[in-house]
This record gives structure tokens, sequence and C-alpha cells, in this order.
């Protein structure tokens, strides 16, 4: 049959919680419960970052984002965002340096057609999907998010300005159309397309019929009825004093809701294509997130519950994914995966799925997880998060690792650690750091020695803290 052909989905900020089948009741996904049902599901697989470029720079590069040296958001204006806070955010590069031998690139040179579709975010021109290994590229620039124009036409992406679409063009449904359109008029080569969708990103944006359908629905299902917010705890570091995050308790906002189900259509579409195309018996697909969902600022659209918190913190609503993967005559129908994996195992996992040659030497910090896909075990001690920035969801600078069914978080504005059983304590509300000294200190010493080792970069103290300083909230545009 030759070399499969692969698709790589990212979603922008999608939660762990956001499928039908990862036990949402009010959001739906019918055609992602297909490709589950068809493949595998993974219920602990791992974002190596709370918020996004850094993820992507993982998965382009197969190497922690702490290592690469890409270690929080990149602003569209090329402009790293003000120090702030009782500590002074690191120095992190604002695009995916070039000495970096992308996934896209080894594929190309291992005979693959190299198609990027979506959002990039690592870095403007210059350091495009095109001067990293991709052939074709729909979409890929430094925005983080589809910019003023939102979701619908006209957009203000520099690479689609020219884009000669009608007005109110879903980007969304653009986007799906192009890859359509790729996989129809393919030429010999097997492909691998990395469809990196911008939603379900801010702005939350919908189409109106959707919209009112899951209005429609909360109300049937009560939800309209409840608070779906609660306020907590003071923002940490600086921040006024009457600044507190809201939290998303429950997942009822039909916008969002509505935004997940054009995504879900569309990735329906693609597999409809692949079998129209009589491809899909040979093209895996890969499904996941870049980090957790979005709950405890620019609107909170979702609830990542039973996890705690969403992104831009180290706990497990801002990291853990979820991840399916359907392999054609490889991983076994509707089967299920508990073991850890992490973004910097798709690089070499690609490559092994296409037949090609790992390189060590690159994806250094990646593990194939294709012994898995087959039903096998998987040797690795650890997974580890290095994140020593301020977010603007409320989380704060800290680092954490994750060795078996424990994970140790070190926060380092206070120097202090917090130990949890994951798999009895998924949602991390009992802390046994006092509990159990020994694998606090074991975990803890891990990850000092993976910092040292990886040369991962530790905040300083501000000499010019004062507590009443603001750290900015976001403001977001919500639908039409």
């Amino acid at each position: 049959m030759g070399k499969p052909n692969i698709i790589f989905i990212l979603l922008d900020d999608y939660g762990w919680a956001d499928s039908t089948c990862y036990g949402s009741e009010f959001y739906e996904t019918p055609n992602l419960d297909r490709l589950c049902a068809e493949g595998m599901k993974f219920t602990d697989a791992y974002a190596s970052c709370p918020v996004c470029s850094p993820t992507r720079a993982s998965v382009m590069s197969g190497k922690y984002p702490a290592r690469v040296g890409v270690t929080n958001f990149i602003d569209w204006s090329g402009r790293n965002h003000p120090n702030r806070g009782k500590l002074i955010d690191v120095p992190y590069f604002r695009y995916l340096p070039h000495e970096e031998r992308t996934i896209a690139q080894a594929m190309k040179d291992g005979g693959y057609a190299t198609w990027h579709v979506g959002k990039w975010h690592l870095g403007g021109p210059g350091f495009y999907p095109d001067e990293h290994g991709f052939e074709v590229n729909v979409g890929g620039c430094e925005h983080g998010s589809p910019g003023r124009g939102g979701y619908f036409s006209p957009w203000t992406i520099p690479v689609l300005d020219d884009v000669d679409v009608p007005d109110d063009t879903y980007l969304t449904d653009y986007l799906t159309d192009r890859v359509v359109d790729l996989i129809e008029n393919r030429d010999e080569r097997p492909f691998f397309l990395n469809l990196w969708y911008y939603t379900v990103h801010t702005p939350i944006q919908a189409k109106r019929e959707k919209i009112e359908k899951y209005e429609e629905k909360a109300k049937k299902m009560g939800l309209d009825k409840i608070e779906p917010f609660e306020e907590g705890d003071f923002f940490p570091g600086a921040h006024k004093k009457d600044r507190r995050i809201t939290r998303r308790t429950v997942q009822s906002d039909p916008v969002y809701a509505a935004m997940i189900e054009s995504m879900d259509e569309s990735v329906g579409r693609i597999l409809d294509a692949l079998e129209a195309a009589g491809v899909a018996d040979n093209t895996a697909i890969m499904f996941t997130s870049d980090n957790g969902g979005l709950a405890t600022s620019e609107g909170s659209p979702t609830c990542n519950a039973p996890l705690a918190e969403g992104k831009g913190w180290m706990y497990e609503g801002g990291t853990r994914e979820p991840l399916i993967v359907k392999w054609p005559g490889v991983t076994q129908a509707g089967s299920v995966c508990d073991v850890p994996v992490t973004s910097t195992d798709y690089y070499p996992t690609i490559l092994e799925m296409a037949g090609l040659d790992l390189i060590p030497e690159q994806h250094c910090d990646g593990v194939s997880i294709v012994p898995l896909l087959k039903g096998d075990g998987l040797a690795r001690d650890a997974i580890f998060w290095h994140f020593p920035h301020y977010g603007n969801q409320g989380g704060t600078p800290g680092s954490s690792v994750r060795a078996g069914d424990y994970k140790l978080i070190e926060f380092f504005e206070s120097g202090h650690v917090e130990l949890y059983n994951l798999r009895e304590d998924i949602g991390e509300a009992q802390d046994l750091s006092d509990e159990l000294p020994d694998v606090r200190d074991r975990l803890h010493g891990l990850l000092k020695g993976w910092q040292e080792e990886i040369e991962a970069k530790i905040p300083e103290e501000n000499p010019d803290f004062e507590p009443w300083q603001e750290r900015p909230v976001w403001e977001t545009n919500r639908g039409r």
C-alpha cells in the first residue's frame, strides 16, 4: 500500500473535556466520536506548555520548549510582554529558530508532500511555515488569532489578506475547503498535512443558527438557570486587591459550543474527503490541542472539570489534552491508553509511522508512541514542563514533573512545591507533599536535575515590584 499519509490536527485552546467522547454533555462532537471509535483514545496526553507557541515549537522540533528557547506565546507584534509580578519573566525567542530541523523538513526529505493549513504562531516573515519545510502554507503567519476581523471574513491574517471569498465566510470552513482541495489535487507522493485550526481561540464567534441551537439546548438542560461562574482567589502576583479570578464551573456557553460543532463538522468533511479519494485506509490521523481550555479569563468560555484550572496554569486543566489517533491496520478500534505522552513525542512517532529513520539528535526529548499504538508498553521515567512566565489567565511562573501516577509542581514565586496522585486525585485537590516526603523529594530532584540539564531559565526577583501593580486583563470579542 506504500507509505501512509499522515494528518496531524492541532486545535487552539481546546480543553481535555470539550468532546463528547471525553465526557462533555453539552458540546456535540459526532465526528470526533467517530474518529475515537475507529482509533485509540489517550486519557493522559499532555501539551508541553500551558500556552500555545511553546507547544507548537515542541511539536515541530521534538524538544521541550525550554530547550528550544520558546517558553511563552509569541505576541503578533513581535514584542515580548512586559515583566510583571514579584518575579521578572525570562527572555525567550519570538520565533522558531532555523537551527531546528522541523518534522516538516524531515518528512519532505523523506519524500512526502508537506502542507501546513491554519494557525502557525511561531514567528513572523522569514519564519513562516514555508521557511520550515512546508511546501504549502495556507493561513500560517505570526498571528495567534484571526485578528481584528475575527472568524468571519474579511480576516486580518497577512497571508490571507488577498483571499477572494464572500464576506462573512467562516474561517474554519475556509481552511477545511483548502484541505479538501489539497487532498483532491494531490500528486503521487504521500502527504503530511499539518492542520492547525485557529479555533477555538478567542474571539469566541460562531454561526448564528448554531448559537441558537445551543441556546435552546441550554434551556432544555436547565443550564440557563445555573450560575456558570464562581469568584475565586486573588490573582497571584501583582494585581489590584479587588481583582479576582472568575472560573467557569459548567460547560454551558452556546457560542463556544457552536464553535466546536463547526470544527467537528470540518473534521467530518475531511474524513469524508479521504473516503472519496480512496485513501482513508492508508491515512493516519492524530487529533490533539496546544494547551488547556480557557476557563479562568477572557470570558472563560469552557470548563475543564474534573481537571483544575485551565490555559496558562501548571495544573492539569492547563496541560492535559485530548489525543485521538487512528492508524488503519495498527490501532485497535475503540481502544483506550492511559500511558502519559506529551507533545515532544509526535515528531519521532510521525517519522516511525512514515517508515523514516529517527533523528534522535533533533527530537531528543521525544519518545515514539508507536509501541502504544500497537498495544504495547512504553519505557520512560518522567515528563516535564517549564513555564517561567505570568499568564494573563492567572497562573504564575513554575515548573512541573509527572512520574508514574505522581505529579509535582514547583512555584517560583514562593519556592513551595505541591504533590498530587493523579490516578486517585485527577482534580489535584489533595496536596500530598507533607504526607509523602520521599516521593516529593524524589520528584523534586528529578525536576531540578532536568532544569539543569536543559539549562532552563529561572525568573529572578523583580526589585521594582509593588503590590498594587496591575497585570493586564485582556478583553474578548464574543460571537455573532
